[in-house]
């Protein structure tokens, strides 16, 4: 495998990480916060109170571990792919919450919100058609 096919396919690999740890770490942190509830107060025992049962919930500690290997897995990416072909790239795990939203959350997604997850998709596919890094001396 030539040095370019293997850099593209290391970036598409770390990609994928980057959109499946992002996306499932923003939907176990979206459960786990409407299982704790709303704040009512912003009194500060109030307000210490509730943070304590969020960082008490087991589902945003986890959360919390897959965002965190989001971040080391979009760290790692960074360090040889640019940011202007990373970044879009990785929107297509906006495809990924708003499914898992529909499908694990019971959320209802509008027709239009369809439409504009279907409108990044579109340029996710023209941002994956092009090279990952644009200095070769990387």
């Amino acid at each position: 495998m030539s040095e370019s096919k293997g850099q593209r396919a290391k970036t598409l690999i770390l990609l994928a990480f980057m959109v499946t740890f992002g996306s499932s770490g923003d939907v176990m942190l979206s459960q786990g916060m409407k299982r704790v509830g709303q704040i009512h107060s912003w009194a500060p025992t109030a307000a210490i109170a509730y943070f304590a049962r969020a960082f008490g919930s087991g589902t945003i500690w986890l959360a919390i571990g897959l965002l965190m290997l989001f971040l080391l897995s979009y760290m790692l990416v960074l360090s040889w792919a640019d940011f202007s072909y990373v970044s879009p790239a990785s929107a297509i795990g906006y495809v990924l919450v708003a499914l898992m939203g529909y499908f694990f959350l019971g959320e209802h997604v509008p027709v239009t919100r369809w439409i504009g997850v279907s409108l990044i998709c579109a340029g996710v596919f023209v941002v994956g058609g092009t090279q990952p890094t644009t200095n070769q001396n990387r």
